[in-house]
């Protein structure tokens, strides 16, 4: 896979992804996808005093999307949500060590549908 482009840790993020789920009654949740790729995510938090205590995804992609997913949710646990907020594209790529250049709208995506999700978080959160 190396000649491909992949870093081991992108192949072990695919090969064995963290937080895969939903959580039920979340306090927010972020959907995003790529028409020209297919590739759909969504994002699940529960929070606590804006802290991401719990956090799952569900994506259809490829392996660099769910390994993205994996990874910005590993990155988001335990975070206050503005610090969350700040977390980039480039950042989760950097955390995977890299992901090949045609791959690294998956990572847009991640970090995306995480931002949908806070912002999900904080829109329930406003008095009505």
């Amino acid at each position: 896979m190396a000649q491909i482009g992949y870093s081991e840790k992108v192949m072990k993020h695919f090969m064995n992804p963290k937080n895969v789920g939903i959580i039920e009654n979340s306090d927010g949740y972020g959907k995003i996808g790529n028409p020209v790729c297919g590739d759909l995510m969504e994002i699940y938090i529960k929070v606590k005093d804006d802290i991401i205590t719990d956090i799952k995804f569900k994506t259809f992609g490829c392996g660099s999307a769910i390994a993205t997913s994996s990874m910005v949710t590993e990155m988001a646990k335990g975070m206050n949500i503005d610090e969350a907020m700040k977390i980039t594209r480039n950042n989760v790529a950097d955390e995977l060590d890299g992901l090949p250049p045609q791959k690294m709208h998956c990572s847009n995506l991640a970090a995306d549908a995480l931002h949908k999700a806070i912002e999900d978080y904080k829109n329930k959160k406003k008095p009505k």
